[in-house]
């Protein structure tokens, strides 16, 4: 059994890099302890987005069903041969993620192939499920069980997933609207999208930026660092963004170039090993 788990959380590995730069280098920084669950976490999320964002030639609802009864069985069976539930439902056990922070993401999931138009209830809905619940699950991880500090910090990895979950959403505002038929942010006119409309949203997602830092502050040691690299990775995507006239966001998906991605590490890095984060 220890190769066969080995193998399904490097399983996982190979998913987060071949999918995610930006997320591969984040968990890089983690302490070493951290890295398998933390694949298996985007792993599994991964895989379920893929199945509602990319499968359009076959059944997605019953693709994303049949995935979802999957992982209640190697939740439940202790064992599942597809090598990402598998190595998911290990991580699930031995950090006691809760069986509602499954249900709310998988729930997310679900919505994107039945929700096009969002209003602010349905909205929020979506940002805890497909977000800040993957936040939490992580953090489940970074506090190893201490309930304590998880609570401490609950309230403040929910900010951060939802505002890495919201730059995502303006990132992706081509493909998401013009592309798939999406429209996430409330009582926004996506066909004369305009500067008031994306400064509206932009002062919404720094609020969320604002009130996750304390929390980065008091992560474990061996998590402080990758979380805090994410943190950066995305409030440099956020202000490039910002700084782009609402006409752009709405024709092309703006990037921060891969060489960038390694500065910021290497930055991160030694704000972190001089005690200036």
């Amino acid at each position: 059994m220890e190769l066969f788990d080995e193998t399904t959380f490097k399983c996982s590995k190979l998913i987060t890099q071949h999918y995610s730069t930006s997320f591969t280098l984040g968990i890089k920084t983690l302490h070493k302890k951290y890295h398998f669950p933390i694949y298996a976490i985007y792993g599994f999320v991964r895989y379920a987005d893929e199945i509602v964002d990319t499968f359009h030639e076959h059944d997605k609802r019953q693709l994303l069903e049949d995935f979802k009864q999957d992982t209640y069985k190697a939740i439940d069976n202790g064992i599942s041969l597809n090598p990402v539930l598998h190595a998911f439902q290990i991580t699930v056990k031995k950090y006691n993620i809760e069986p509602g922070l499954i249900n709310a993401f998988l729930h997310s999931m679900e919505m994107d192939l039945y929700f096009q138009n969002y209003n602010e209830n349905k909205y929020d809905e979506y940002i805890y499920g497909s977000a800040e619940v993957v936040g939490l699950m992580c953090l489940r991880v970074f506090c190893e069980g201490d309930d304590a500090l998880y609570r401490k910090l609950k309230e403040p990895a929910r900010r951060l997933g939802a505002a890495f979950q919201k730059v995502n959403f303006l990132r992706d505002m081509k493909s998401d609207f013009v592309e798939r038929g999406r429209t996430y942010f409330p009582n926004v006119d996506f066909n004369h999208f305009n500067k008031t409309a994306k400064v509206a949203i932009e002062e919404d997602i720094s609020k969320d930026f604002d009130a996750a830092y304390d929390g980065i502050l008091g992560l474990p040691k061996g998590a402080s660092m990758g979380v805090y690299l994410a943190y950066i990775y995305y409030l440099k995507l956020f202000k490039k963004i910002r700084d782009c006239p609402a006409s752009k966001i709405m024709q092309e998906r703006v990037r921060i170039p891969d060489n960038k991605k390694i500065a910021l590490l290497i930055q991160t890095y030694f704000k972190h090993r001089f005690n200036y984060i």
